[in-house]
């Protein structure tokens, strides 16, 4: 028998995600059938936290039959976050008391949350807060897919916006081959690089630059990063083929050397969580105008069209496996928060997933890094069999292309120097590969 009497509140936060409605949809249509109230929340936690119960509507069965196949997010979503204290106020805490006094002005006892990192930090602290009073399910969104889920599941949007980029950087590819031109595409993924990895192994971008492929202890150097894509370009030429596509991770701007990072892109903006606005950053932009430099000072000429396609992605139209996938993770944010109810537990909380078709919460506290206190994240294994695949398929300078003199001297030729100082200057490149193999 169903437990009735509660009132859910649903809201997300971050940035959009394929599959956010039809979460919502999958949520309300169990909370009511369960005989339960479902609350919408506008705009994450942004009116809570100023106290403003008005943006706040109830949702009905009909309000969201039909939005699971539709991008985007009927109940919109922002960045604010419940957890930035305010050290000169007469109350530091006085976005987290505010977002816990208007839930309870709403009548709120359960919350559904749906979101990335932040938003599972911003969820667990609220229910921490609340201390039992208000049960909280975080449902993990995210296209970088960098959230800890058990048995490599993605996260939900992520599917769908891979499908939505490699589609665009086949188009590219194809313009790319017909101009005699390059594309340095800038693909979204704060922490991880599955994204632009992803992207580029299924469209067969010339290649993927990811942060996960440098040392991680030590800061990238932007002309690291330089040599990396020039090497590869000048390999193409030798190749006979002046054009291609290169796929790069946003998150490569996050591990430049700060000297480099506040050099290339001046007055750089940071969002409530204190993250660099990725979508701001000009990376693509800034490698085009370097590697445009170093030809030009070859003497050769070399069109570089830089390309940003994060925003594309993120309110694409779900496909059938995110319909799907989210459905089961909308119902399963109510059937768990039902069984806190009826089995009397005292949990709090819990990032509801999926493992081998079952549903699996875990709860909060469960997935956090303990140095950090924020969810792990998941990046690119660059040891593993898929990893070598993509990068298999990749043009990159390699140890070969050094070692055999008939490889190298074209290379070196498109570069306009002796081989040995090709050999020389470029060698390092191959050394951080050879190492993850």
């Amino acid at each position: 028998m169903a437990d009735r009497g509660h009132r859910v509140g649903i809201l997300c936060g971050g940035g959009p995600a394929p599959g956010i409605n039809s979460v919502i949809s999958a949520a309300t249509i169990e909370a009511v059938n369960s005989g339960w109230e479902v609350v919408g929340i506008l705009d994450g936690f942004e009116h809570l936290i100023k106290g403003e119960a008005q943006f706040a509507q109830p949702l009905s069965i009909p309000d969201v039959s039909r939005i699971h196949v539709q991008g985007g997010s009927i109940l919109f979503t922002s960045r604010a976050n419940p957890t930035t204290k305010d050290p000169d106020a007469e109350d530091p805490d006085w976005r987290m008391n505010n977002c816990l006094r208007t839930l309870r002005e709403l009548g709120v006892d359960s919350l559904v949350t749906i979101g990335g990192d932040d938003t599972a930090f911003s969820a667990s602290k609220v229910a921490e807060a609340a201390g039992g009073g208000i049960r909280v399910a975080h449902v993990p969104k995210t296209i970088d897919d960098d959230l800890p889920l058990p048995g490599g599941m993605p996260t939900f949007g992520f599917e769908t916006a891979r499908a939505v980029g490699v589609e665009l950087v086949n188009n590219l590819m194809t313009d790319a081959m017909t101009t005699k031109r390059w594309f340095f595409v800038l693909a979204m993924g704060r922490s991880a690089g599955h994204l632009a990895l992803g992207i580029a192994k299924a469209a067969g971008a010339t290649l993927a630059v990811i942060a996960e492929e440098f040392p991680p202890e030590e800061p990238i150097r932007l002309e690291h990063l330089v040599d990396l894509v020039d090497a590869a370009i000048l390999k193409r030429i030798a190749h006979g083929r002046p054009f291609g596509v290169a796929v790069l991770s946003e998150g490569l701007a996050l591990r430049l050397a700060e000297e480099d990072l506040r050099r290339a892109m001046p007055d750089v903006e940071v969002d409530e969580h204190g993250h660099i606005r990725l979508g701001e950053l000009n990376l693509d932009g800034v490698l085009a105008d370097l590697v445009k430099q170093r030809f030009k000072e070859r003497g050769r000429k070399i069109t570089v069209t830089p390309k940003n396609i994060g925003y594309e992605l993120r309110c694409a139209p779900p496909l059938p496996f995110d319909i799907a996938y989210t459905r089961d993770l909308g119902y399963g944010a109510i059937d768990y928060l039902r069984s806190l109810y009826r089995e009397g537990r005292d949990e709090i909380g819990a990032m509801i997933t999926i493992e081998q078709e079952q549903m699996v919460p875990m709860p909060f506290g469960s997935f956090t890094d303990p140095e950090t206190g924020r969810p792990r994240v998941r990046q690119v294994n660059i040891h593993s069999g898929s990893y070598k695949v993509a990068t298999e398929y990749m043009i990159r300078l390699e140890g070969e292309d050094l070692e055999d003199p008939e490889k190298l001297e074209p290379i070196a030729k498109a570069a306009g120097v002796p081989s040995e100082e090709f050999r020389e200057r470029y060698g390092y490149l191959v050394r951080p590969r050879a190492a993850a193999a």
